[in-house]
Formats: structure tokens, sequence, C-alpha cells
């Protein structure tokens, strides 16, 4: 089929890995733990398909939104690289650059977004347009979609299992492949720019 034309397992992989590293969701189980502790038990499938469903009409209607407000894509993807390093700084530095409003309830607001498909996801989900392909992009989402839920389905044990200390080891591993990413983005995206600036 012609949609599977562009299939490609690499891209898949890279695509499942920024988003996972975006995401965090290994590094958010202490939160969804305080939540589900204080309102009660979260619906895993509900928030996770809800996230993923903002992430993937993101993906589509994101791009004629720049397009009507007359950004392309190349100066999105810089924007989204500046984003991605700022939250890759967070997660190696353990600081806190931005500041979230406490959540009002566990519901599909406070996980599916912005815990999961937050502000980061959505301009990462954006940003991938620039470097790869829309069906593994939609493959990488569907897969951190799976992956979100098993984690919110099993968000306590895993914290009991894990502990502290290896959830802080695995924030700034990720931090680190993140600040990488967003480096990569922003200098094919600089140079492209660059290029359509010459040719024109």
């Amino acid at each position: 089929m012609e949609v599977f034309e562009h299939f490609s397992i690499k891209e898949i992989i890279t695509c499942f890995m920024v988003l996972f590293a975006v995401i965090d969701i290994i590094g958010s189980i202490p939160i969804v733990v305080s939540l589900q502790q204080k309102f009660g038990q979260i619906e895993a499938r509900k928030a996770s398909l809800t996230a993923g469903g903002i992430m993937l009409v993101f993906l589509f209607v994101g791009n004629k939104i720049l397009k009507f407000i007359g950004v392309d894509v190349n100066s999105f993807a810089i924007a989204g690289a500046f984003v991605i390093f700022i939250i890759a700084l967070e997660m190696i530095l353990g600081i806190e650059i931005n500041k979230t409003s406490e959540a009002k309830s566990a519901s599909i607001v406070p996980i599916a977004f912005p815990l999961v498909a937050g502000a980061g996801t959505l301009t990462t989900t954006l940003s991938l347009k620039a470097e790869f392909h829309d069906i593994n992009i939609i493959f990488g989402i569907i897969l951190n979609t799976i992956f979100v839920y098993l984690v919110l389905k099993s968000a306590t044990w895993l914290e009991k299992k894990m502990g502290e200390a290896t959830l802080a080891i695995l924030q700034k591993v990720f931090g680190i492949i993140l600040l990488a990413i967003s480096i990569k983005l922003f200098t094919a995206n600089f140079a492209q720019l660059v290029q359509n600036y010459i040719n024109f």
C-alpha cells in the first residue's frame, strides 16, 4: 500500500524514543501515584487513548494551523528544539523552569493533558514532521500510547519495584538523550532554513 511506502523500523524507533523521552511517563510515576492517592483510581485506558488522540490530531492539524499563521515547519521545529532543550535541562539538572499549576482532579485533564500530551509533547510531535515520515511518527505515537497505558495501569507497583534512585537515574539518562536530539533538530532545520533563504 502507498501509505506504507515510507514505513521504516529505524524511524519508528527514533520517533518512539524521542516522544518517550519528552513524555517521560516513567519519571512521572510519583506524580501519577500522588494523584491516584489524592483523587482515586485513574482510568488508564481513557487517559492514554485521549493523550494519543491529542497527539495524532495535532500531528495533522498542527501543520495547517502553522500555515494559517504563516509559520513554516522548519521554524516551528527550531522552536521545538528550544523547548526540548529546556525540558532536557530540567531532567538533567533537576530544576523546574516550566511552573505547572496544581491539578484539580485526576481525570483526563491532568493526566492526558498536560502530563502526557503537554506543550512539549505536542511541539515535539510537530517538530518530528520536519525529519520523519507521518506513518512512522503515527506508529511512534501508538507505541507510546500503549506504553503510557501500561505504566498508568501499574504505576504503584512500578514505583515500589524501581525506587526513587532508579527513577532519578532514568530521568537523567533520557535528559541527555533529549539534549542531543534538540541539538540535532536545531542544526538540521537551521541548515534547511538557510538553504531556503539562499535559494529564495
